[in-house]
């Protein structure tokens, strides 16, 4: 694993929730009983919200399901996702803490090849409190690991990184492809285990996965909107890859860090390609657009939080996205309440604290 600069005294379980969308019971968890019991869960029930959804004893969780989302934010849950993953960002609106862990249900605990068994969770802490090298690739990757070190040629005056904000982890068994691929690979499975974290340059866009990832909620947390997907919108499949490009143009610009690679969970289930091809068909097209706006996406010096340039970055998405399809329009109008909504959620006013402690379904166990 990635070690800090120094050691971790204990594993941040008071100041890391884990964020967990889901429309079953929540068996999955007893594999990773050993890993995340000591932690707090905010789960975030998509779909029906009548349905019980049974959660292993023992955890200590929230539960809320789209009768809470619309109580807590009122008009503003317009922003939230049904029928989608995307759901999980309100897990990371409500929160309290500075770290985020947030995982798919489908999602085991793998082995490394020595056959123990990974805990993702450790690894991602151990990424976020270590520096990134956006500004200078280091050609042994991590230069903060144990066992390596930046190599000759190096800047010194870079070499004490920035903070990183986003981890990102990565998938054995079944990989995170597009449904074109899933159907021309069915039978594809990643069993490649590379023991390696890197951090992503700067100016470089990347696809985000939202099922293994991680993040500072303190430094990106605003900019982790996962779009409108799903029930009544013309895509899905593209809430983390959104949520990808709007938070890298940020931390590029406000000098934060993004590494991907170690940790692997074990990808249990391929999600139907023929479904996925339904919800993917547009972005598949519009995102040879999309990727070319962010890649030219320039964000003011005035932009000095992550609440402003996402504002920002709404206008821009209004007046270069908007002319490809309405959606955009309301994505971008979608961004603007979502920051409300944060602003609101997150404000020491007592009204906000009023708003907050609309509690879903709690359980300590």
């Amino acid at each position: 694993m990635s070690t800090p600069l120094t050691p971790v005294a204990a594993p941040l379980k008071d100041e890391l929730d884990i964020v967990i969308p889901t429309i079953r019971n929540l068996d999955f968890l007893e594999m990773w009983r050993p890993f995340f019991q000591p932690y707090h869960l905010i789960i975030v029930q998509d779909g029906d919200p009548s349905k019980v959804i049974k959660v292993p004893e023992g955890f200590d969780y929230e539960l809320y399901n789209r009768n809470d989302i619309n109580r807590i934010l009122g008009p503003k849950a317009s922003c939230i996702s049904f029928k989608d993953s995307a759901c999980r960002c309100f897990g990371f609106l409500v929160s309290k803490k500075k770290y985020i862990f947030t995982i798919d249900d489908d999602c085991f605990v793998a082995k490394d090849p020595s056959g123990e068994e990974i805990n993702a969770l450790a690894q991602h802490i151990h990424n976020l409190l270590s520096p990134s090298t956006p500004l200078f690739f280091n050609t042994l990757y991590d230069p903060y690991r144990e066992g390596a070190d930046f190599v000759r040629g190096y800047p010194f005056s870079m070499r004490e990184g920035v903070p990183t904000a986003v981890s990102h982890g990565l998938w054995l068994n079944i990989p995170d492809y597009d449904a074109p691929t899933q159907l021309v690979k069915p039978r594809e499975r990643n069993t490649r285990y590379v023991d390696a974290v890197l951090t992503i340059p700067k100016g470089s866009l990347f696809p985000m996965c939202g099922m293994n990832l991680a993040f500072r909620r303190d430094l990106i947390g605003p900019a982790m909107y996962f779009g409108l997907m799903g029930d009544g919108q013309p895509i899905g499949r593209y809430d983390d890859m959104w949520a990808g490009w709007c938070t890298k143009v940020i931390t590029d610009h406000l000098g934060l860090g993004v590494k991907t690679g170690l940790p692997y969970i074990w990808h249990s289930k391929a999600s139907n390609p023929f479904v996925n091809l339904k919800k993917e068909y547009k972005g598949i097209y519009w995102q040879e657009e999309i990727i070319p706006f962010f890649q030219s996406v320039t964000l003011p010096k005035e932009s000095t939080t992550v609440q402003k340039c996402y504002i920002e970055l709404s206008k821009q998405v209004k007046e270069k996205l908007g002319p490809i399809d309405p959606y955009f329009q309301t994505l971008a109008d979608a961004m603007v309440t979502w920051i409300e909504a944060w602003d609101e959620i997150n404000s020491p006013t007592p009204a906000a604290a009023s708003a907050s402690n609309k509690d879903g379904t709690s359980s300590k166990k």
